[in-house]
């Protein structure tokens, strides 16, 4: 009987953030209010903290992720999906 060696298929790391801004005040800066990971978002887990601000965990995870769905539900808020696939080794 032969063996046969069968490797799992990687799965790519998803990062779903919803922010709001206030609406308020004129120009404010969009805020994470909840940010959920399945896989990795390593090495920009820092950034994602409630209250964060978005830009900067963007500026992190733009590196290795890419944005895959983003809608507004509001003038003031909205979220994002952003997924990384992981190399083969």
């Amino acid at each position: 009987m032969a063996c046969v060696k069968v490797k799992a298929v990687r799965q790519p790391d998803l990062v779903l953030i919803r922010w709001s801004r206030n609406p308020l005040i004129a120009g404010s800066p969009r805020r994470i209010t909840a940010a959920r990971v399945i896989g990795s978002s390593q090495p920009c887990r820092f950034t994602l903290v409630t209250n964060g601000l978005l830009s900067t965990a963007l500026s992190c995870l733009l590196d290795d992720f890419r944005i895959v769905y983003q809608k507004r539900t509001t003038s003031t808020s909205g979220y994002l999906l952003l997924q990384r696939f992981r190399v083969q080794s």
